[in-house]
């Protein structure tokens, strides 16, 4: 079986960031035939989609990365789409829209993967992936074999999902969503559409997203806007100017300064509230001294990589 292989790859244009240095080796499997042998065969991969919550040390990754994001087969049956992890949130939210299915106008504005969005229970404008899902087909990395779980055992939850604890990964998943005409879901996403636009990054701006999870009962924008982080700025990688919780990386920003800047963020909002806000971008790869010292205070024993 030959899967494309690339070694000493550098994932930095790959990311949303648009930062990171040489990963040891990455590959990219063309079908859920290639993405589980690969499953079997490797020990403890990073499996990563459109890298869009990701923050990749500049200094690289000594380990194996899989990506995911040739794995791109979509199907409508009815209300039902069945998806490969590799889809991307706008793909899938336009093949929604063009089958007269409503349920993923929030994801049109997504740099993410169907993989991804899963993984941490994506939403917007109040439609979250869980309200749709139905069940995955996924792979036990204890047994080494796939294995089916639906709804009620994804243990979703703001932002979370049985993903997270490492066991499973996702190969492919199936949604049941609400037949509709398409004027309203073309409403729908334009008005998504529109928000990105006017309150948020572009995906063409360097950014990986929500920096922070929103704490219970409040929003990380609210409170990051009132503790005053917006002119916040670590050699060009700044808060964004009309949304506290998003950072954009307008010039060659490192792992480091990005880091640096997280930090800042979290800490005047503990220092304004006593509100210890939590990351919701993860970091993968080696740490200098200085990274080693912010990833402790900021992620503490959640450290993945």
């Amino acid at each position: 079986m030959e899967i494309e292989l690339k070694e000493n790859y550098d994932i930095k244009n790959m990311t949303t960031f648009k930062v990171g240095g040489p990963v040891k080796q990455i590959y990219f499997p063309a079908n859920q035939q290639e993405f589980v042998y690969l499953l079997k065969n490797i020990k403890n991969p990073v499996v990563l989609g459109g890298c869009s919550n990701v923050l990749f040390s500049s200094s690289g990754y000594d380990g194996v990365v899989i990506s995911t994001i040739k794995m791109c087969q979509i199907s409508v049956r009815g209300t039902k789409i069945l998806a490969e992890c590799g889809i991307k949130g706008p793909f899938a939210s336009q093949t929604a829209y063009e089958s007269g299915l409503s349920g993923f106008e929030f994801m049109i504005g997504f740099p993410g993967t169907i993989g991804g969005n899963v993984y941490m229970n994506a939403g917007a404008h109040g439609q979250n992936i869980s309200d749709t899902f139905v069940g995955a087909c996924l792979f036990d990395t204890k047994t080494k074999e796939i294995v089916y779980k639906n709804k009620q055992d994804m243990e979703f939850g703001y932002r979370h999902s049985l993903l997270q604890d490492g066991r499973y990964i996702l190969i492919g998943a199936e949604f049941d969503l609400k037949k509709s005409t398409k004027e309203p879901i073309k409403e729908l996403m334009d008005r998504n559409l529109e928000f990105r636009r006017t309150i948020q990054p572009s995906l063409t701006t360097p950014n990986a997203g929500s920096v922070f999870k929103n704490p219970e009962n409040d929003s990380a924008g609210r409170l990051l806007d009132k503790a005053g982080v917006k002119t916040f700025d670590v050699n060009g990688v700044k808060v964004w100017e009309k949304h506290a919780n998003f950072i954009v990386n307008t010039a060659d920003g490192t792992s480091e300064d990005v880091l640096e800047l997280i930090y800042r963020m979290y800490k005047q909002v503990k220092e304004t509230y006593t509100i210890e806000l939590e990351p919701e971008i993860c970091f993968i790869g080696k740490k200098n001294k200085r990274e080693e010292e912010l990833c402790k205070q900021l992620y503490g024993i959640k450290m993945l990589k």
